[in-house]
Protein backbone atom coordinates (compact mmCIF):
# COMPACT_ATOMS: atom_id res chain seq x y z
CA UNK A 1 0.00 0.00 0.00
CA UNK A 2 2.20 2.79 -1.27
CA UNK A 3 -0.51 5.37 -1.22
CA UNK A 4 -0.75 4.66 2.52
CA UNK A 5 1.30 5.33 5.55
CA UNK A 6 1.09 5.03 9.18
CA UNK A 7 0.91 7.99 11.75
CA UNK A 8 0.83 7.35 15.35
CA UNK A 9 -1.90 9.00 17.45
CA UNK A 10 -0.12 11.67 19.97
CA UNK A 11 -3.56 13.17 21.54
CA UNK A 12 -6.99 13.04 22.07
CA UNK A 13 -9.57 15.51 23.02
CA UNK A 14 -13.20 14.52 23.61
CA UNK A 15 -15.18 17.79 23.36
CA UNK A 16 -18.76 16.51 23.53
CA UNK A 17 -20.28 13.21 23.68
CA UNK A 18 -20.44 13.38 19.87
CA UNK A 19 -17.67 15.27 19.24
CA UNK A 20 -13.62 14.86 19.13
CA UNK A 21 -10.52 15.87 18.28
CA UNK A 22 -7.10 14.38 17.77
CA UNK A 23 -3.82 14.79 16.75
CA UNK A 24 -1.03 12.44 15.05
CA UNK A 25 2.63 12.62 14.12
CA UNK A 26 3.34 14.11 10.40
CA UNK A 27 5.88 12.76 8.04
CA UNK A 28 8.20 14.67 7.24
CA UNK A 29 8.11 14.41 3.90
CA UNK A 30 4.15 15.21 3.47
CA UNK A 31 3.10 18.18 2.26
CA UNK A 32 -0.33 20.14 2.29
CA UNK A 33 -2.06 22.94 1.37
CA UNK A 34 -4.47 25.19 4.03
CA UNK A 35 -8.37 23.54 3.40
CA UNK A 36 -7.31 20.24 1.89
CA UNK A 37 -8.14 16.76 3.17
CA UNK A 38 -6.46 13.81 3.33
CA UNK A 39 -7.71 9.73 3.74
CA UNK A 40 -7.34 8.51 7.19
CA UNK A 41 -8.37 5.69 9.10
CA UNK A 42 -7.49 1.73 10.75
CA UNK A 43 -7.00 -1.87 9.29
CA UNK A 44 -9.81 -3.83 9.61
CA UNK A 45 -10.02 -7.40 9.25
CA UNK A 46 -6.49 -6.91 8.06
CA UNK A 47 -7.93 -4.63 5.32
CA UNK A 48 -7.68 -0.35 5.30
CA UNK A 49 -11.07 1.52 5.70
CA UNK A 50 -10.13 4.98 5.05
CA UNK A 51 -12.44 7.74 5.09
CA UNK A 52 -11.66 11.95 4.06
CA UNK A 53 -10.81 13.89 6.64
CA UNK A 54 -9.80 17.54 6.20
CA UNK A 55 -6.37 18.89 7.99
CA UNK A 56 -7.57 21.23 10.73
CA UNK A 57 -3.60 21.62 11.37
CA UNK A 58 -1.65 24.48 9.64
CA UNK A 59 0.52 23.45 7.06
CA UNK A 60 3.71 24.37 8.97
CA UNK A 61 2.62 22.53 12.01
CA UNK A 62 4.68 19.72 13.05
CA UNK A 63 1.61 17.46 13.03
CA UNK A 64 -1.58 16.97 11.78
CA UNK A 65 -4.79 17.44 13.47
CA UNK A 66 -8.44 16.62 12.81
CA UNK A 67 -12.06 16.79 13.92
CA UNK A 68 -14.79 13.96 14.10
CA UNK A 69 -17.76 13.34 14.96
CA UNK A 70 -18.94 10.10 16.92
CA UNK A 71 -21.65 8.18 14.96
CA UNK A 72 -22.22 4.44 16.93
CA UNK A 73 -22.33 2.46 14.05
CA UNK A 74 -20.26 4.16 11.77
CA UNK A 75 -17.84 1.70 10.66
CA UNK A 76 -14.97 3.82 11.08
CA UNK A 77 -15.77 6.71 13.81
CA UNK A 78 -17.16 3.96 15.84
CA UNK A 79 -13.84 2.67 16.07
CA UNK A 80 -11.96 5.93 15.70
CA UNK A 81 -13.29 7.69 18.79
CA UNK A 82 -12.00 4.96 20.83
CA UNK A 83 -8.21 6.31 19.84
CA UNK A 84 -5.37 6.83 22.64
CA UNK A 85 -2.55 8.40 22.69
CA UNK A 86 0.34 6.01 20.57
CA UNK A 87 -2.11 3.99 18.39
CA UNK A 88 -1.48 3.98 15.14
CA UNK A 89 -3.22 5.08 12.25
CA UNK A 90 -3.46 4.80 8.32
CA UNK A 91 -2.71 7.77 6.43
CA UNK A 92 -3.20 8.60 2.96
CA UNK A 93 0.38 10.22 1.04
CA UNK A 94 -1.70 12.74 -1.06
CA UNK A 95 -3.83 15.28 0.41
CA UNK A 96 -6.55 17.15 -2.21
CA UNK A 97 -9.96 19.21 -1.88
CA UNK A 98 -11.61 22.41 -3.56
CA UNK A 99 -11.07 24.14 -0.22
CA UNK A 100 -7.89 25.88 -2.00
CA UNK A 101 -8.11 30.12 -2.47
CA UNK A 102 -6.57 29.28 -6.35
CA UNK A 103 -10.27 27.69 -7.04
CA UNK A 104 -11.31 31.33 -6.05
CA UNK A 105 -11.53 34.65 -8.28
CA UNK A 106 -9.34 37.51 -6.48
CA UNK A 107 -11.99 39.53 -3.92
CA UNK A 108 -12.32 41.39 -1.18
CA UNK A 109 -13.98 39.55 1.60
CA UNK A 110 -13.97 35.74 2.06
CA UNK A 111 -16.74 33.60 4.18
CA UNK A 112 -16.02 30.38 5.52
CA UNK A 113 -19.27 28.48 5.84
CA UNK A 114 -18.91 25.62 8.45
CA UNK A 115 -21.51 23.34 10.18
CA UNK A 116 -20.31 20.98 12.39
CA UNK A 117 -16.85 19.51 11.60
CA UNK A 118 -16.80 20.70 8.70
CA UNK A 119 -15.12 23.65 10.48
CA UNK A 120 -11.64 21.58 10.11
CA UNK A 121 -10.32 22.94 7.03
CA UNK A 122 -10.82 26.50 7.93
CA UNK A 123 -9.12 26.10 11.56
CA UNK A 124 -6.20 25.40 9.06
CA UNK A 125 -6.81 28.46 6.54
CA UNK A 126 -7.24 30.88 9.55
CA UNK A 127 -4.01 30.04 10.86
CA UNK A 128 -2.02 30.60 7.47
CA UNK A 129 -0.16 33.75 6.51
CA UNK A 130 -1.19 33.59 2.87
CA UNK A 131 -5.13 33.89 3.46
CA UNK A 132 -4.46 37.01 5.22
CA UNK A 133 -2.30 38.39 1.62
CA UNK A 134 -5.23 37.20 -0.85
CA UNK A 135 -8.05 38.68 1.01
CA UNK A 136 -8.72 42.07 3.42
CA UNK A 137 -10.95 40.42 5.35
CA UNK A 138 -12.09 36.42 6.49
CA UNK A 139 -15.46 36.21 8.10
CA UNK A 140 -16.04 32.24 9.55
CA UNK A 141 -19.02 31.65 10.31
CA UNK A 142 -20.02 27.94 12.13
CA UNK A 143 -23.36 26.66 12.61
CA UNK A 144 -23.76 23.73 15.35
CA UNK A 145 -26.69 22.46 16.71
CA UNK A 146 -25.72 23.31 20.75
CA UNK A 147 -23.60 25.60 21.71
CA UNK A 148 -21.11 23.13 23.52
CA UNK A 149 -20.25 21.43 19.74
CA UNK A 150 -19.00 25.22 18.95
CA UNK A 151 -15.65 23.32 18.76
CA UNK A 152 -11.91 25.72 18.97
CA UNK A 153 -13.94 28.73 19.89
CA UNK A 154 -11.65 29.75 22.18
CA UNK A 155 -8.85 29.14 20.22
CA UNK A 156 -10.48 31.32 17.86
CA UNK A 157 -11.34 33.97 19.78
CA UNK A 158 -8.89 34.18 22.58
CA UNK A 159 -5.63 32.35 22.06
CA UNK A 160 -5.68 33.23 18.01
CA UNK A 161 -5.26 36.86 18.51
CA UNK A 162 -2.18 36.40 20.83
CA UNK A 163 -0.19 34.37 17.82
CA UNK A 164 3.03 35.31 17.89
CA UNK A 165 3.10 35.80 13.66
CA UNK A 166 -0.74 36.11 12.92
CA UNK A 167 -1.96 37.87 16.12
CA UNK A 168 -2.36 41.40 14.09
CA UNK A 169 -3.48 40.02 11.06
CA UNK A 170 -6.33 38.11 12.72
CA UNK A 171 -7.81 40.85 15.53
CA UNK A 172 -7.48 43.02 11.71
CA UNK A 173 -8.94 40.93 9.67
CA UNK A 174 -10.55 37.76 11.02
CA UNK A 175 -14.86 38.06 11.96
CA UNK A 176 -15.87 34.87 13.53
CA UNK A 177 -20.12 34.05 13.73
CA UNK A 178 -20.90 30.87 15.58
CA UNK A 179 -24.91 30.19 15.51
CA UNK A 180 -26.86 27.50 17.09
CA UNK A 181 -30.17 26.20 15.78
CA UNK A 182 -31.61 24.42 18.73
CA UNK A 183 -30.95 26.26 22.68
CA UNK A 184 -30.44 30.10 23.21
CA UNK A 185 -28.21 31.74 22.17
CA UNK A 186 -26.59 35.30 21.09
CA UNK A 187 -26.89 34.32 16.99
CA UNK A 188 -29.44 31.54 16.48
CA UNK A 189 -30.36 30.01 13.56
CA UNK A 190 -29.02 28.17 10.08
CA UNK A 191 -26.36 29.87 8.49
CA UNK A 192 -28.98 30.30 5.25
CA UNK A 193 -31.73 32.16 7.08
CA UNK A 194 -28.95 34.26 8.87
CA UNK A 195 -27.94 35.12 5.44
CA UNK A 196 -31.29 35.63 3.24
CA UNK A 197 -33.23 37.93 6.83
CA UNK A 198 -30.21 39.87 6.56
CA UNK A 199 -28.73 39.35 9.73
CA UNK A 200 -25.49 38.45 8.94
CA UNK A 201 -24.64 41.70 7.14
CA UNK A 202 -25.91 43.59 9.76
CA UNK A 203 -24.27 41.85 12.56
CA UNK A 204 -20.71 42.21 10.80
CA UNK A 205 -22.14 45.72 9.49
CA UNK A 206 -20.93 44.78 5.48
CA UNK A 207 -23.14 44.90 2.74
CA UNK A 208 -25.13 41.85 1.44
CA UNK A 209 -23.32 39.30 -0.69
CA UNK A 210 -22.55 39.83 -3.76
CA UNK A 211 -20.41 37.84 -6.05
CA UNK A 212 -17.88 41.58 -7.33
CA UNK A 213 -16.71 41.82 -3.98
CA UNK A 214 -17.06 38.86 -1.88
CA UNK A 215 -15.96 34.55 -1.87
CA UNK A 216 -16.78 31.63 -0.02
CA UNK A 217 -15.75 28.24 0.54
CA UNK A 218 -18.66 26.23 1.95
CA UNK A 219 -18.03 22.87 4.26
CA UNK A 220 -20.16 20.85 6.35
CA UNK A 221 -23.52 18.69 6.20
CA UNK A 222 -25.31 17.74 2.50
CA UNK A 223 -28.10 19.66 3.51
CA UNK A 224 -26.04 22.60 4.46
CA UNK A 225 -24.21 22.72 1.12
CA UNK A 226 -27.56 22.35 -1.23
CA UNK A 227 -29.15 25.48 0.90
CA UNK A 228 -25.98 27.65 0.39
CA UNK A 229 -25.44 26.47 -2.95
CA UNK A 230 -28.73 27.83 -3.77
CA UNK A 231 -28.83 31.13 -1.79
CA UNK A 232 -25.05 31.82 -3.33
CA UNK A 233 -26.43 30.57 -7.37
CA UNK A 234 -29.38 33.00 -6.67
CA UNK A 235 -27.02 36.05 -5.89
CA UNK A 236 -25.36 35.24 -8.97
CA UNK A 237 -22.07 33.24 -7.84
CA UNK A 238 -20.17 30.78 -9.89
CA UNK A 239 -18.93 27.75 -8.42
CA UNK A 240 -15.09 27.47 -8.96
CA UNK A 241 -13.06 24.67 -9.66
CA UNK A 242 -9.31 23.70 -11.26
CA UNK A 243 -10.59 23.73 -14.46
CA UNK A 244 -12.33 27.87 -13.83
CA UNK A 245 -11.89 29.40 -10.79
CA UNK A 246 -15.55 30.80 -9.37
CA UNK A 247 -16.81 32.70 -6.40
CA UNK A 248 -17.75 30.02 -4.07
CA UNK A 249 -16.27 26.48 -4.00
CA UNK A 250 -17.31 23.61 -2.32
CA UNK A 251 -16.13 20.53 -0.09
CA UNK A 252 -17.49 17.55 -1.39
CA UNK A 253 -15.90 14.98 0.40
CA UNK A 254 -17.32 15.42 3.83
CA UNK A 255 -19.67 13.27 5.04
CA UNK A 256 -21.38 11.83 8.15
CA UNK A 257 -19.10 8.73 8.98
Amino acid sequence: MSHITNARVTAVEHLTDRLFSFTTTRDPGLRFHSGQFIMLGLEVNGRPLLRAYSIASAPYEDELGFLSIKVPDGPLTSRLQHLRPGDEILLGRKPTGTLVPELLEPGERLYLFATGTGLAPFLSLIRDPDIYARFEQIVLVHGCRHAAELAFRRMITEELPQHELLGAEVCARLRYVPTVTREPFPTRGRIDALIEDGRLAAMLDLPPLDPAADRAMLCGSPAMLASLRTVLEARGFAEGSHASPGQFVVERAFAER
